[in-house]
């Protein structure tokens, strides 16, 4: 599950508020396909779902922004389950079928993907970290088709100012620097269990604000995501205003895909037609989102604003997010497709974290394989990111 996010006010009483269901064309609601039209070249009616269902982990943002991407004109919004829905385009061309995108976190009440997925059957495919897929392997299995994103932004970040020394999270452990990370996160079980950093030292107590942060003057070390906190810190916590410096975790040797997308493994056969031709679209409408993101976005942004919900994001964070993502994070691996696995890094994530999960009393699947949690089948190699 993502990590609440900085910005957002949440309570159980604020995710229950919610307004009633919205029109969804007010002010720049409207896709990026604005003039889709039907073409058969591209049709998925009659092969997938009449309405493929999309479960994110988050509330909308540009690192999700391919979902949004894929929407047709004039999508309609329902403010009150956090859900929108439209056409499923491809380079302007209406596949045949309704896409809609729900919204996670807070809106499900922080309920695992994977869980969420088994609970409403419904949804055709959901959002699912590889740990996560290796946490729920034994119940609930899910099995990723894609990987948006190649590497994960999840980061350690720190003042430059106050830890010059510091460029690696390894350097934080070598000295007792307090690191604040959201509790229940499986990257931290491993970063102390291998010495990486030292239990003593990290407090699960990180909400998502600034507050702890910004009151021990750049002291601590915090947990986050580079793709959105160094932005908000420098720009817009105004009491503090100025840069910071982070490492990723996977540079730690923790090596997960973030939020690929995934369905529940039993229905591999069932939708293998639909998958063999949707899974490719979507690889397309990654590279052409970050190439073209500026009215996905304001989608994303108008989004925000109607479901109203606590989570804050801003022009600037957008703007920010696409560049980090093209920079770092959309990547083609070692080859040239975007979105595919290395299935020796998916093995890696099981020895990782299946004597984690196993002493948290939640074994994965005796005998896991990298196939039984993420499959190329269904990628198009010829599709990559330039660069």
């Amino acid at each position: 599950m993502r990590s609440v996010r900085l910005g957002i006010v949440v309570s159980a009483v604020l995710a229950l508020t919610v307004a009633g269901c919205g029109g969804g064309d007010e002010g720049g609601s409207q896709s990026p396909a604005a003039n889709a039209s039907s073409d058969a070249s591209v049709s998925l009616a009659g092969t997938c779902p009449a309405t493929i269902v999309v479960q994110t982990d988050w509330d909308p943002e540009s690192e999700y922004g391919v979902y949004y991407h894929m929407l047709g004109p004039n999508p309609k919004v329902d403010t009150q389950h956090k859900r929108v829905t439209g056409p499923l385009v491809v380079e302007g061309k209406d596949t045949g079928v309704q896409l809609e995108v729900r919204t996670g976190g807070p809106s499900i009440g922080f309920e695992p993907v994977s869980s969420q997925m088994y609970k409403d059957t419904s949804i055709t495919l959901g959002q699912v970290s590889t740990d996560e897929s290796i946490r729920f392997s034994a119940k609930q299995a899910t099995l990723a088709v894609m990987a948006p994103m190649e590497i994960s932004p999840f980061m350690i970040m720190w003042d430059p100012a106050t830890y010059p020394q510091f460029n690696t999270i390894a350097d934080i452990g070598k000295t007792d620097t307090k690191v604040l990370y959201f509790e229940g996160d499986t990257y931290m079980a491993y970063l102390t269990g291998t010495g990486v950093l030292k239990k003593a030292q990290v407090d699960g107590s990180y909400d998502g604000k600034p507050g702890n942060f910004v009151a021990a003057g750049g002291k601590v070390a915090q947990a986050g995501f580079a793709t959105s906190e160094p932005y908000i810190y420098q720009n817009e916590v105004k009491q503090w205003g100025k840069p910071v410096k982070y490492a990723l975790v996977n540079e730690a040797g923790y090596p997960f895909y973030p939020q690929a997308l995934a369905i529940r493994a039993a229905d591999k056969a069932k939708l293998a037609p639909c998958l063999k031709k949707l899974v490719p679209i979507v690889q397309r409408a990654q590279v052409d989102f970050l190439a073209n993101p500026q009215q996905t976005n304001a989608l994303v942004l108008n989004l925000v604003k109607q479901y109203n919900d606590g989570w804050v994001y801003t022009p600037g964070l957008a703007d920010y997010a696409i560049s980090k993502m093209r920079s770092d994070f959309v990547k083609n691996g070692s080859d040239q497709t975007l979105g595919n696995f290395d299935t020796a890094r998916v093995q890696r994530m099981i020895d990782i974290v299946t004597p984690i999960f196993t002493a948290q009393n939640q074994p994965p699947k005796a005998g896991l394989k990298p196939d039984d949690v993420a499959t190329n089948e269904f990628i198009d190699t010829s599709i990559g990111v330039a660069g």
